[in-house]
């Protein structure tokens, strides 16, 4: 089971009820995702989790639970464990959506299955039952939203790109324009790269600060000259406050976590051909 005094993270306190994990096991399969009760608000018809790395089939290094198509992964071991996250939420051989993403501001709302045509997006916005939505990621932050008085919910991936272009904006506008009521709508960031353990270099800085002054809140000094650490955890939620949102983190750091996440910058800084994809999905249930 996860360690959660690990994550007392800058900015971002990590409430209880955010850390909770249900496991829930069936041949070949042993899931702990993390799950958030707040964010349903009680609706038992919404059900969610943010899934860790662990309880799959995958071998090696992408050991066990990657659901990432993009991977060179065996894909049969992937649709597996993709199937196994539709199944932990209830529903039987319906396949998970997801998009292309590509670090942008781009929402696509879900009416129907698309199967394998998936859309170019980083978001996907849903009021239809049995669709379960779902982003894919390793180090940037999953975010689930949900209105569960009108049944509206929302997967969002926002790096830094999207996070600092509208990613998060876009998805509760588009909420909204579903039937969302923006004093209704919750959101929770997934685990995420924390800001000790993500430097980036001046360019970064100096794009940041240039969009908001007020930036600087979230950048911390690193031992380089002209890098700082990025606290992008911070950054999402602050963003997600702004607008109005109830939010709040999960907490856990990705990069830090080998046990339970896979991490892009920890296979970059050591230089590993390849790694995993963990994911974070949610749907209306109704049988």
């Amino acid at each position: 089971m996860l360690n959660n005094s690990l994550y007392a993270k800058e900015g971002t306190p990590s409430p209880e009820s955010c850390i909770r994990q249900s496991v829930m096991t069936f041949p070949e399969y042993e899931l702990q995702p993390i799950l958030c009760p707040n964010l349903s608000a009680g609706n038992s018809h919404i059900k969610h989790g943010f899934f860790t790395r662990q309880g799959g089939v995958s071998t090696g290094l992408f050991k066990s639970m990657n659901i990432g198509p993009s991977s060179s992964d065996n894909p049969n071991n992937v649709a597996k464990n993709r199937r196994a996250v539709v199944q932990y939420l209830g529903l039987d051989d319906n396949d998970l959506l997801t998009t292309w993403q590509h670090h942008s501001p781009d929402v696509v709302v879900a009416t129907h299955h698309w199967g394998a045509n998936r859309p170019t997006a980083d978001s996907i916005v849903t009021s239809q039952s049995n669709l379960p939505i779902a982003v894919v990621t390793a180090d940037c932050g999953p975010v689930l939203f949900c209105d569960a008085a009108n049944e509206v919910i929302g997967a969002a991936h926002a790096g830094w790109r999207g996070a600092t272009s509208g990613i998060l904006q876009e998805t509760v506008e588009t909420m909204i324009n579903q039937g969302a009521k923006l004093e209704n709508i919750r959101a929770t960031l997934g685990p995420t790269i924390s800001g000790k353990n993500y430097e980036v270099g001046p360019e970064f800085v100096e794009n940041l600060l240039g969009l908001d002054t007020a930036n600087t809140n979230f950048l911390s000094p690193s031992g380089r000259s002209g890098h700082a650490h990025f606290d992008l955890p911070a950054y999402i939620i602050k963003r997600l406050t702004n607008l109005g949102v109830n939010a709040q983190s999960t907490g856990q750091c990705t990069y830090e976590d080998e046990d339970h996440f896979f991490s892009y910058r920890r296979m970059t800084h050591r230089r590993e051909a390849d790694y995993g994809r963990q994911i974070s999905a949610i749907a209306i249930i109704e049988k």
